[in-house]
């Protein structure tokens, strides 16, 4: 299949979906990042050529490919970037599928980092903090090695354990500059990017899926509930690891 041609029109967020009070206190003035504005989907796609042109290929892409919206607007911002997938070997088929459909789609660079070849196997059923720090973190060392600034696709609206995230900031634990691009979107932001650019949903998001992970600790959610709510049920986790 042919790539789909970008439309370089960028679709700004309807007035009702707007933030009169942006964070103030969510980009640290010394990295010179633009500043987040009442526009969070036009916000994105700045940041993203701001990161490029400050960074160029030390900038380092991860996405979960839980849908399309981070890895397509990556390549519309950036064209050719590199896009990576942390594969911790229990991945949904669907998100492989659905990575590659969308690597077909649109011409994406898609590089796959997989866990170490001695990880141990079903660590998750009795430890799954030890899981993913096989599986998720070290994978991630990895991948930043020699990069200098990350991308990544939290959204304050995730859950309550994410709802002051920065949209730049200096992550001095991985030694990086992370930015957010989404970090001020929420539903209604992601409904409209993907109307704009007609981009497909991952299969299992009509199945009660609003947040993917690995599929032993991933389940439906409940209505009502935050869309974290169906990962690491029946446990205190709220995070992999990844974001601290």
């Amino acid at each position: 299949m042919s790539p789909v041609t970008r439309s370089p029109t960028i679709p700004s967020t309807p007035s009702s979906t707007r933030s009169s009070t942006p964070s103030s206190n969510s980009v640290e003035p010394a990295l010179g990042a633009p500043i987040e504005t009442d526009d969070p989907i036009r916000d994105a796609h700045h940041v993203l050529q701001w990161a490029h042109r400050r960074f160029g290929a030390g900038l380092c892409v991860t996405a979960s490919f839980g849908d399309a919206v981070l890895a397509h607007l990556a390549n519309s911002a950036v064209p050719g970037v590199e896009i990576t997938l942390l594969d911790t070997g229990y991945l949904f088929a669907e998100t492989q599928w659905f990575a590659d459909d969308l690597r077909s789609r649109f011409g994406l660079a898609v590089r796959t980092i997989r866990p170490a070849a001695d990880a141990a196997e079903n660590v998750w059923q009795t430890d799954t903090d030890a899981c993913c720090r096989e599986r998720k973190v070290e994978p991630l060392e990895r991948a930043l090695a020699g990069h200098t600034a990350w991308v990544t696709g939290l959204r304050r609206s995730d859950s309550p354990s994410r709802r002051t995230a920065p949209f730049v900031h200096e992550d001095l634990l991985r030694g990086v500059v992370k930015i957010n691009p989404l970090a001020g979107w929420t539903d209604a932001h992601v409904v409209t990017y993907v109307a704009a650019y007609a981009l497909p949903d991952h299969p299992l998001a009509d199945r009660g899926f609003p947040s993917i992970g690995c599929w032993p600790c991933t389940r439906p959610v409940r209505d009502g509930d935050d869309q974290r709510s169906g990962r690491w049920t029946d446990s205190d986790k709220t995070e992999c690891g990844l974001h601290r």
